[in-house]
């Protein structure tokens, strides 16, 4: 299966709730790369590339967060792969 890279805006009560190591965790399980992080707006931003089928299973988790989150909106657009290695937590 073809890899593809996609970019999200996650908005909702998803900041102080666990939301970017949950999202690291999730994508870790899913084997993608990519990273995650806060964005001063409220949203959370997340960019990630892997196999089709799992890429698309993290866009379907990101509708609901961890426990904690109550997401109210995902943005998200499929881009270039990006050639990331790992997925990071940034600040």
């Amino acid at each position: 299966m073809a890899r593809i890279c996609l970019h999200a805006y996650v908005g909702g009560r998803v900041q102080g709730v666990g939301f970017r190591q949950a999202t690291r965790e999730e994508a870790d399980r899913l084997e993608l790369d990519g990273w995650v992080r806060n964005l001063d707006d409220g949203r959370v931003e997340v960019v990630w590339e892997g196999e089709e089928d799992r890429a698309k299973a993290l866009e379907r988790w990101l509708g609901r967060g961890p426990r904690h989150a109550e997401v109210s909106a995902v943005e998200v657009e499929q881009m270039p792969l990006q050639g990331i290695a790992g997925f990071v937590v940034r600040r």
